[in-house]
């Protein structure tokens, strides 16, 4: 299974980007998509996370009200849309997808399949 996520670059404080992240995920068996990020110095945190069908979702309490995650399934690909709003400076991280065969939200440690990350520089 691949991660495919896409999405990141350039922008000004105070504007928007929308990452993407899409994987062909065996059928008949469910995944939970999430978003973590790593910015210079810090530990790779998460941000969002997405049950197998999209009706259950979590933001990180840090983020709610600028971040929003929401999925689409189709026969094609599973992909976990993370829509960044009002970024800020400190929001300068490389953003990784990640998944976790089940049905329900993971625990945080529980990912085993990342995405190789996309990066997202927001200027002052």
């Amino acid at each position: 299974v691949q991660l495919q996520a896409s999405g990141g670059g350039y922008v000004q404080a105070g504007g928007s980007l929308r990452l993407s992240c899409a994987a062909s995920f065996p059928t008949g068996l469910s995944y939970a998509m999430a978003w973590f990020r790593r910015a210079p110095g810090q530990e790779r945190r998460i941000l969002a996370a997405s049950s197998w069908s999209g009706r259950h979702t979590y933001v990180t309490d840090s983020m709610k009200g600028r971040f929003t995650i929401s999925r689409e399934n189709n026969n094609v690909a599973d992909t976990v849309y993370l829509q960044m709003n009002d970024l800020k400076p400190e929001d300068t991280a490389v953003y990784y997808c990640a998944a976790q065969r089940s049905m329900g939200i993971p625990h945080v440690h529980d990912y085993d399949l990342w995405g190789q990350g996309t990066m997202v520089t927001v200027s002052s």
